[in-house]
């Protein structure tokens, strides 16, 4: 049986940069865009240029190379022609291989909102799509309100998404952009759209979360026939959130009623990296994951002593209704479960590290990781210290240099003018081919003064991390009181483009924050040799 194609749309850094809270820097979209690339999403949608120069900066590029890359806009205003109008034209610029255009489809919103006829509307979309296709851009519009407008007027909800698909659009979406709307209303409303013309095919669908059911109405709307789904990375988004793609995903993969139909992007060898991508995620908005979260929460597949932990040591399918590794998850009743050790396995594999399942190092480095984890480390969130610290003990990592101590001063004194001046001043003594070597530098803070004498004087290896670059620095305050324990996650980046993160902690910030400092100086010399020894075999 020829099973159909559900396409994933994410939304994460256009519609869940709208979560209160949170506000993505161009380093954090550039990151967030790579992950989701790599994890193998069809769509990727980065925002709306023209609309800040945030986004305006993140489209000079394009962001992608696997994943169809999407520019966010409205259709062009009323009373002006496609080409004369600035937002529109901002958007068939954009660095993007397609346009999602938003629409009014709930005549209320027309009228109050546009201003113009329920005619000049559907003008709008039609000479919008056609623009994009002209610019040799896929079309798709995401038909705002669209459950809303269709239970105040079916005709005219029907008529704005005939119209976008019938001027070219690829997808048209259906929007419950107030999230009230109910499962069996959304496959109502969804068969009604099909009967009216527009082929389930070319439907999407894109719920938020307010009555907790973007999950249900997303699989609701596939029953009915849409085959695209948009939403966003742990189900961010305003008010309530948007659908939760990290949710959705392993139902449609794993859950016979799906997978026997339907087919994604995301294969098994994807999908055991979901967990990661989820907790990596979260760790880049500087908050702890949900414990909690279907699939990939720590407590997902954790079962406490009693008449469950017994039945799960006899069969784990007594208490599970999917195999944790599947998704890239740990059982958290058995010591020693082998789900863990393949999860272990796969992440080295994809790192260039092959090692067999019966090598006691394995079993040491889990033993390590979930010690370390246990105190506070997150390598979810830092691919460059799990991998030091894989290669260390299962391998070696070249000793470039010791550091046998550090030292950090903060001055506040009046400087020659009589202002009030903070002063950092770092330290470092270092030993570099059985040379001792000190570096003092001054910073604008105590890690970036001890950044910067770190990398100051590292002997034959200076030129090697001339364009090393620390693009961003994140604090998380584990427990509370002055005495907590501190994780300090750090981004790197240089010439290759290649970003990496490294993780430290300590009951001390600045101590954690070395420990972020020095793997990434390190990981920048290992990858250095890995380059060469690339290019040398080729």
């Amino acid at each position: 049986m020829t099973r159909e194609k559900i396409y994933l749309f994410d939304t994460t850094l256009r519609d869940g940069q709208q979560t209160p809270g949170i506000d993505f820097s161009v380093e954090d979209k550039i990151a967030i865009a790579a992950m989701l690339d790599e994890f193998g999403l069809d769509y990727v949608e980065g925002g709306y240029p023209g609309a800040n120069p945030t986004d305006t900066a993140f489209f000079a590029k394009k962001r992608t190379t696997r994943a169809s890359f999407v520019a966010f806009g409205m259709t062009k205003r009323a009373g002006v022609s496609a080409s004369n109008d600035p937002g529109l034209t901002q958007l068939l610029q954009a660095r993007s291989d397609a346009v999602c255009l938003v629409a009014k489809t709930w005549d209320y919103h027309v009228e109050v909102a546009l201003g113009c006829t329920n005619d000049e509307n559907l003008d709008s979309i039609r000479e919008s799509v056609e623009a994009v296709a002209a610019a040799g851009k896929q079309p798709m519009v995401d038909c705002e309100h669209f459950f809303d407008g269709y239970k105040a007027n079916p005709a005219y909800a029907l008529a704005c998404a005939r119209a976008a698909y019938e001027s070219g659009a690829r997808w048209v979406v259906l929007c419950d952009t107030n999230g009230g709307t109910q499962p069996p209303e959304i496959r109502d409303i969804v068969q009604a759209v099909i009967a009216a013309g527009v082929p389930g095919s070319s439907l999407g669908i894109h719920a938020h979360n307010d009555t907790g059911q973007a999950v249900a109405n997303s699989l609701a709307a596939v029953e009915a026939g849409v085959r695209q789904i948009q939403g966003t990375l742990n189900g961010i988004g305003e008010r309530c959130g948007n659908a939760n793609l990290v949710t959705i995903i392993p139902t449609l993969c794993l859950k016979e009623t799906y997978a026997s139909r339907f087919e994604t992007a995301i294969d098994t060898d994807k999908l055991v990296e979901l967990t990661r991508l989820s907790h990596a995620f979260d760790e880049l908005l500087n908050r702890s994951p949900d414990h909690q979260a279907p699939y990939v929460g720590a407590s997902a597949f954790a079962t406490k002593a009693g008449i469950h932990a017994s039945a799960l040591l006899k069969d784990p399918r007594t208490y599970e209704h999917v195999v944790p590794d599947s998704v890239g998850n740990f059982r958290k009743v058995m010591v020693s479960d082998q789900g863990g050790k393949a999860n272990f396995i796969n992440a080295l594999k994809r790192r260039g590290i092959e090692v067999d399942r019966q090598d006691p190092r394995l079993d040491t480095l889990i033993a390590i990781v979930k010690e370390r984890e246990s105190s506070g480390y997150a390598y979810e969130g830092a691919d460059a210290s799990f991998e030091l610290l894989a290669r260390r003990t299962l391998g070696t990592v070249p000793d470039f240099f010791a550091v046998e101590s550090f030292r950090v001063m903060v001055e506040r004194r009046f400087d020659s003018h009589g202002r009030l001046k903070t002063v950092s001043e770092a330290v470092v003594k270092m030993v570099i081919d059985g040379q001792t070597v000190m570096s003092v530098a001054e910073g604008d803070g105590p890690v970036n003064a001890l950044d910067l004498a770190l990398r100051k004087d590292i002997g034959k290896f200076q030129a090697e991390i001339a364009d090393l670059e620390l693009a961003d620095y994140k604090v998380r305050i584990l427990n509370g009181g002055t005495e907590a324990i501190t994780r300090v996650l750090i981004e790197s980046t240089d010439d290759t483009g290649v970003r990496w993160w490294t993780v430290g902690v300590s009951e001390n910030i600045i101590d954690a924050s070395f420990q972020a400092l020095m793997d990434s100086v390190v990981y920048k010399l290992m990858k250095n040799r890995q380059m060469a020894g690339r290019i040398a075999a080729e």
